[in-house]
């Protein structure tokens, strides 16, 4: 079943050229004000962006030139984003809320790429077989 697409107001053509202005803009300033549908939909490209980054062929370099609006950017993504992200594997983007615009009160927020030092969560099964190791070496150690 195919995922709804956040329509955002705009016939399709309308639509998909905000999204690569907004993708674009987004690879070369890293940090972009929104509305939140826009940021939404336009952080489903934006991290399908990175992953092309990430494999980094001459067909995904291809793609990325089909869909992002400057050559500039284009480079950056290749160049600086992807091997940013090299060993995350996904959740490139976050959305940071801030606040309503004042003239027709909609819902702004911040879409960046997440910083070079900023670590992935770990999974959850993760975090509770760790829990679990834990307790296990505190049990080892009371036990005389």
């Amino acid at each position: 079943m195919p995922l709804k697409k956040i329509k955002l107001g705009r016939h399709a053509k309308h639509r998909r050229a905000t999204l690569r202005g907004m993708v674009t803009n987004l690879i070369k300033h890293e940090r972009i004000l929104t509305t939140v549908p826009k940021a939404k939909a336009a952080k489903r490209m934006a991290d399908k962006m990175i992953t092309m980054g990430k494999t980094n062929t001459q067909h995904a370099r291809r793609r990325a030139n089909a869909y992002v609006l400057e050559p500039a950017a284009v480079i950056k993504l290749f160049g600086v984003l992807a091997p940013r992200f090299q060993t995350r594997p996904g959740g490139y983007t976050r959305i940071q809320r801030c606040g309503n615009r004042r003239s027709d009160n909609a819902e702004m927020c911040f879409l960046s790429y997440l910083g070079p030092m900023e670590p992935a969560k770990p999974r959850k099964t993760e975090r509770l077989q760790q829990i679990h190791n834990d307790e296990q070496n505190e049990q080892q150690n009371d036990q005389p």
